[in-house]
């Protein structure tokens, strides 16, 4: 585990102090913590947030304000104390002038974020998901993701998420990383089925690990591609979590068949009700050669949910993330290492948890080694893919990008049972691209718009 500087320590012990000053009062003294920390934000990690939360707590009423109260009366002291510090100040305030130093040094991407599937098994099999052609057979070692999370504290990265597959059936060493690094936070992309009481009760030690459930909708949707009774353990699930004052967010994929469930305010505010913080969209993507296009949403679909989800985030009590419609905040695209990467279960490092691509392995190349390699760097040169940060994907929405970068390369496809062809693959989605582009621009010149400097 990277060992901080004495500066880095002396912030680290400043925050944890702060923190306890807040419990003593959240409602009296956030401001004044909100103040220290923008103060100490010498590397401007953390300032816009901050403007952002001194504005919307100044008011009882806001949904801001409900949800940063929300954080103090609905998740466990020292869950809430854990996960701060390890976001606020190891990922960000730490860990982020530690990625752009290695980054100028080495001339290369440096995540803020790594993705990785401890294992291509999952319990269920849902209609259009990838993971169902992979089958269970590929896992990484609690060794090597053990080494993945060593070598990319030393550079500065301290978040990291599972996905899969099923990332529940590991279990066990997923705990045993959480005890392992205690200073990094850890978050899993799940169906929510294999997350019992237990397991629950090992979150709350270990004080470092969030899930993330998918749920695609209400039942109908929910058990229409994840099977009959998923819905009803999904709920189940989340409950338990609420009881036990655990936080826990949602991952939505939008299709072309849920979007007006996901997108509706009967939806957020069931899933907000049950208790969840975060919500994560997704797109539908077609990756995998039994994917489904027809499941695509629509640029109108698409424009529904860009503008719902920013009409929420100025009425509900949730904090709302969109991977591909927020480009104009992290900047464009944020995969080949620029903001995260992912790490598949084979050990093939991917730009992106989409793009089933790779130049390099875990078992055959450090973390650094792959960041500088080819493919990675042709994620570096090229971004941004597009002036209008509403069309950021090389593969979604700028047709052939994806394939130009991986020819140019060389990069092999990581689909051992059915490997696709990057061309193909990008002619899926050339007329989802075709019908988003003249929405986005327009969309786009309506302004104005934030536009991230984040590692331009």
């Amino acid at each position: 585990m990277a060992q901080h500087t004495l500066a880095e320590n002396a912030k680290s012990f400043g925050i944890k102090q702060a923190l306890k000053y807040i419990d003593r009062n959240p409602e009296k003294n956030i401001p004044k913590i909100l103040n220290w920390l923008e103060k100490h934000d010498k590397g401007g990690q953390v300032t816009n947030p901050v403007r952002t939360v001194r504005a919307a707590i100044a008011d009882p009423n806001n949904n801001w304000y409900r949800l940063v109260t929300s954080v103090w009366t609905d998740v466990d002291d020292g869950v809430r104390m854990r996960l701060f510090e390890n976001f606020v100040i190891n990922a960000s305030m730490v860990g982020s002038p530690r990625q752009r130093r290695v980054s100028m040094e080495n001339d290369c991407n440096v995540p803020w974020a790594i993705l990785m599937d401890p294992t291509s098994a999952c319990n269920l099999h849902c209609i259009g998901c990838w993971a169902a052609e992979y089958g269970n057979r590929l896992n990484l070692t609690f060794e090597e993701m053990d080494s993945i999370i060593r070598q990319g504290t030393e550079m500065g990265t301290y978040f990291y998420i599972f996905s899969g597959g099923e990332p529940m059936v590991r279990k066990a060493d997923l705990i045993r990383l959480c005890e392992a690094h205690p200073d990094c936070a850890f978050l899993a992309f799940t169906n929510g089925t294999l997350l019992d009481e237990p397991f629950m009760e090992e979150m709350l030690r270990v004080k470092n690990f969030v899930p993330a459930i998918s749920i695609e909708g209400f039942r109908e949707a929910t058990d229409g591609r994840r099977g009959e009774g998923t819905y009803d353990k999904v709920i189940d699930t989340m409950q338990k979590l609420k009881q036990k004052k655990l936080p826990f967010g949602i991952s939505l994929c939008y299709t072309a068949d849920n979007t007006s469930v996901i997108g509706s305010d009967e939806y957020i505010d069931a899933m907000i009700d049950l208790g969840a913080k975060f919500a994560w969209f997704f797109t539908y993507m077609p990756v995998g050669t039994d994917a489904v296009p027809e499941l695509l949403a629509s640029a109108e679909q698409r424009l529904h949910m860009y503008r719902k989800i920013h009409e929420w985030r100025s009425t509900k009590p949730l904090f709302t993330m969109d991977f591909w419609n927020d480009g104009e905040y992290a900047g464009g695209c944020i995969a080949g290492g620029r903001s995260y990467l992912h790490i598949n279960a084979n050990g093939d490092v991917e730009p992106c948890a989409f793009v089933h691509y790779a130049d390099s392995n875990i078992r055959e190349h450090t973390l650094l080694e792959a960041y500088k390699r080819p493919l990675f760097m042709q994620y570096r040169r090229n971004q941004p893919f597009n002036e209008n940060m509403l069309r950021p994907c090389p593969l979604l929405d700028n047709h052939g990008k994806l394939a130009e970068m991986v020819d140019a390369c060389s990069a092999h496809s990581t689909d051992l049972q059915n490997p696709e062809d990057v061309h193909a693959l990008c002619d899926k989605c050339k007329k989802a691209a075709a019908h988003w582009q003249p929405v986005a621009d327009e969309l786009w010149a309506e302004g104005p718009h934030y536009v991230s400097s984040i590692r331009k």
